[in-house]
This record gives structure tokens, C-alpha cells and sequence, in this order.
């Protein structure tokens, strides 16, 4: 064998020997039938960091704090302040002359220079109590007594003033009216402290969405309800003579005839009709 070609041949020897590495290399990297490639497990994603509450929820969580401790001044929920105020009343009624008492409300009465009242109502058989109790005193002030034989017309819907009157209120009423026949003389009308008007207007009390003992309470729509009823069913048990019998039900705005109204808008923005704690003095 001459030289060219034994240097030739060392040559395809080399080649071969490079080409046999790396199918072996390339081989080893395949994974086999029985082996699946290792996967890497992957990193959870992170949750957000959760934020702080933004500013409208924190406004109106600290708005919901200040009206609860606005209501918790009122003294008719102080515990056992109710069930007292409601066992005193019941034994006013007499039920030989008024009979039995069918429902008991809590509510708040407008009068006609638009001021509330804190007012617990009493639908009896026969008649329906009004009455201002102090719930500070655990005493009852005064007692209006309308016969519901004479109730002839009530009235459901908002509030409404004269058109250059200073005064608004928002909210729905419940006017209760007793002789139409009869209007307020004039005095009346101007006198803050008259009770000779021929009806009564109420609205809910502050305190209807404390709870759910309060709420059925100061529902005005059961109110008119079962008032209703209970006036058909009186006019019917006991007729008035040279009147015409039943109950108008109406669903139309409430006119409270009141113009400028400064000591209502006082009273009503400090509650002073409400038996109230304020400060280190109770009224």
C-alpha cells in the first residue's frame, strides 16, 4: 500500500469514528418509550396584594358608624324602655268603653307647622289612642283619643308645602282625617300648640331600621292597613246617625300649609320632640 493511500484511509477512520459520537450523543438525549421527560414544575402565580379599602368605602362605613350612634341616643332603645312605655299605655285603655286593642305602633307625628313628634299609637275596637309618652321619665305626657266610627278619609303619599314656602320634607305620610266638615279657624292655624285640628299626620320614626323588633313597628304601610280595617269595621258595628259611613282611602300628596318655619327647622334638626340623650342633658 503506498503512502496516499494509507493517509486516506486514516482519514475515513477518523470521519467514521466522529459520525458514530455523535449519534450516540443525539441518542442518549431522545427520551425512551418508559421515560417521560422530568418537567419543571412551574412557579404559582402570585395573588395581588389585596388593596385597602377606597375612599367611598371608607366614607360610607364611617357615614353608617355616625348614624348608628345617632340612633342609639334615642332613649326608646334603651333595653326594656318599649315593653315598659307599652304596658304603661295598655292600662289606660279601658276595653268595656274602647275594646280590645288590636296593634301598637311607634311613629312620629307632623303637625301643622311641620314639626315632629315622637308619638306611640294604639288601634283599639273602638278607638285610636294617641299618645306622647317620655321614654327619659317612663311617663305618659298626654293622650289624644279619636273615635274610629268618626274616621272618614285617610290620605297616603309625600309630603307638599305652598309654593313660596321655605320648607321641604323628604319621605312619604299618613294623614288621618276625622270631620271634614270642619276646617281650622284661623287662630289655629297660627298657633304652634293647637290640638283642634281635625286630623292627624304621621311619618316613619328614625329608628324603623335599627332592627328587626323596631322595623314592623314603624311601618307605616301596615298602619294604614290595619287602621283602615279597623275603622270599616267600627263604622259598620256602630254608625254615626246623619253621616255618611266608611273610610276614603287616597293616595295624594299631604299639604303642610307652613311658610317660613324657623322653629320647626330647629326643632326637627335637633330632634326635640324625641325623648333624646344630649350630651350630659336628656330631654
Amino acid at each position: 500500500m503506498s503512502e496516499g493511500e494509507s493517509a486516506l484511509k486514516a482519514v475515513e477512520l477518523v470521519e467514521q469514528s466522529e459520525s458514530s459520537d455523535q449519534e450516540s450523543q443525539s441518542t442518549a438525549h431522545l427520551p425512551t418509550p418508559e421515560e417521560e421527560p422530568v418537567k419543571q414544575p412551574s412557579k404559582p402565580a402570585q395573588a395581588p396584594l389585596p388593596s385597602g379599602p377606597g375612599p367611598e368605602a371608607r366614607g360610607s362605613r364611617w357615614r353608617s358608624a355616625v348614624n348608628q350612634f345617632k340612633l342609639r341616643r334615642f332613649f326608646v332603645l334603651r333595653p326594656g324602655t318599649l315593653d315598659h312605655a307599652i304596658e304603661d299605655l295598655k292600662s289606660t285603655v279601658s276595653q268595656d268603653e274602647n275594646g280590645s286593642i288590636l296593634s301598637i305602633w311607634l311613629l312620629a307625628e307632623v303637625d301643622h307647622w311641620n314639626n315632629e313628634r315622637e308619638r306611640v299609637v294604639l288601634i283599639t275596637e273602638n278607638t285610636l289612642f294617641i299618645c306622647k309618652y317620655d321614654f327619659m321619665m317612663l311617663a305618659c305626657e298626654q293622650i289624644q283619643k279619636v273615635p274610629l266610627n268618626a274616621v272618614d278619609r285617610i290620605v297616603h303619599g309625600g309630603f307638599s308645602f305652598p309654593p313660596h314656602s321655605l320648607l321641604s320634607r323628604e319621605g312619604e305620610g299618613l294623614r288621618i282625617y276625622w270631620d271634614r266638615q270642619r276646617e281650622p279657624n284661623l287662630t289655629s292655624r297660627w298657633n304652634p300648640f293647637a290640638l283642634d285640628y281635625p286630623y292627624f299626620t304621621f311619618t316613619h320614626h328614625p329608628v324603623r331600621s335599627v332592627d328587626d323588633k323596631f322595623s314592623p313597628l314603624c311601618e307605616l304601610g301596615n298602619f294604614r292597613e290595619q287602621l283602615t280595617q279597623a275603622a270599616q269595621a267600627a263604622h259598620k258595628r256602630e254608625p254615626i246617625p246623619g253621616k255618611a259611613n266608611g273610610v276614603v282611602v287616597l293616595d295624594q300628596p299631604i299639604l303642610i300649609e307652613a311658610y317660613v318655619g324657623l322653629m320647626s327647622f330647629i326643632g326637627n334638626q335637633n330632634k326635640l320632640g324625641y325623648s333624646l340623650a344630649r350630651g350630659n342633658i336628656g330631654f
